[in-house]
């Protein structure tokens, strides 16, 4: 495989920078027990964007600079205020150590799998202690990407990982290792520029280890801020998803909703306006159906535990 050195620094030079809710972020981190890797990135624009312009980059153990073996190129698409799971491809329910499978729960939330081969690509083994950069480009030009979103700091060892105390490093107790981290629902852009110190409880709230009940929605306020007349796509997230029964599930659009229809695995429906009060839906799994103000309609799925 050919390699390409490249120092953060020359990386910074393509970095352009984001506005508010016009470009991808990182909206979920996932660093649970054995493999359970996971990285969610959130669309805040008004347009679907094709995720093969994007790669995901591995800094490991407080480097400056990558190779191309330490990134991945990620595929598929994000509708408007929609979000992409990557988890790390470790599916073999036989597999041990290094091999170990992705717990199934995860495995459920997946929108593709990537680096199946540590010898191949690394990027998704990342640990605590790890930055993790999107990055718009091309793994075989990544001097030529323009950076995106940096989760950690580049070119630091935090030790265990990072925290929110100063100096930000581990001291005995870390968020980025062992935890599910969600971007807090105020940030609309990406980091874009290596950061002195990474703060974590700046942008991000912290959940248990191996907590993955969020994963495949994210609140933010760009879904309010999007104009309807910009939007390409009526679209929504459902928030929480799975829920727990007498929850009462929002549902977030980029449109004014006027209908909205769950209905059950025997096709009974139940009809809600502006949200869904699960006190009177049994355990089990859900369509949401949504009809829009300007005549759309659009469906997911609702789990209820």
């Amino acid at each position: 495989m050919r390699k390409f050195l490249l120092s953060i620094f020359t990386l910074f030079l393509f970095n352009a920078g984001a506005q508010n809710c016009d470009e991808l972020f990182i909206s979920e981190y996932v660093e649970g027990t054995w493999n359970n890797k996971a990285i969610e990135i959130y669309n805040p624009t008004s347009a679907a964007i094709d995720l093969s312009d994007y790669i995901i980059i591995r800094y490991s153990n407080g480097v400056g600079a990558t190779t191309s073996q330490n990134a991945v190129q990620l595929t598929g698409s994000i509708d408007p205020l929609g979000v992409h799971v990557g988890v790390i491809e470790k599916l073999d329910p036989n597999g041990v150590s290094q091999e170990a499978p992705v717990w199934d729960t995860l495995q459920a939330k997946a929108d593709a799998f990537y680096c199946p081969d540590y010898n191949t690509s690394f990027a998704f083994y990342f640990n605590g202690n790890d930055a993790v950069v999107l990055a718009k480009g091309s793994i075989n030009e990544i001097p030529n990407s323009q950076i995106i979103d940096i989760f950690g700091k580049i070119g630091e060892d935090p030790g265990g990982g990072w925290t929110n105390i100063s100096p930000f490093t581990s001291s005995g107790y870390s968020w980025t290792e062992n935890h599910t981290l969600i971007r807090k629902s105020s940030v609309k852009t990406g980091v874009t520029n290596n950061p002195i110190g990474f703060n974590v409880g700046l942008e991000w709230d912290s959940l248990a280890v191996n907590n993955f009940d969020n994963l495949g929605s994210h609140i933010c306020d760009c879904a309010s801020t999007t104009a309807v007349g910009e939007i390409n796509k009526s679209s929504y997230i459902l928030y929480p998803n799975p829920a727990a029964r007498g929850d009462f599930v929002t549902v977030k659009s980029n449109a004014t909703t006027k209908n909205i229809i769950v209905t059950n695995i025997l096709g009974e429906q139940v009809s809600f306006e502006n949200s869904i009060n699960t006190s009177g839906l049994a355990k089990g799994m859900y369509i949401v159906d949504v009809e829009f103000s300007n005549g759309k309609c659009s469906n997911s799925k609702l789990i209820i535990d």
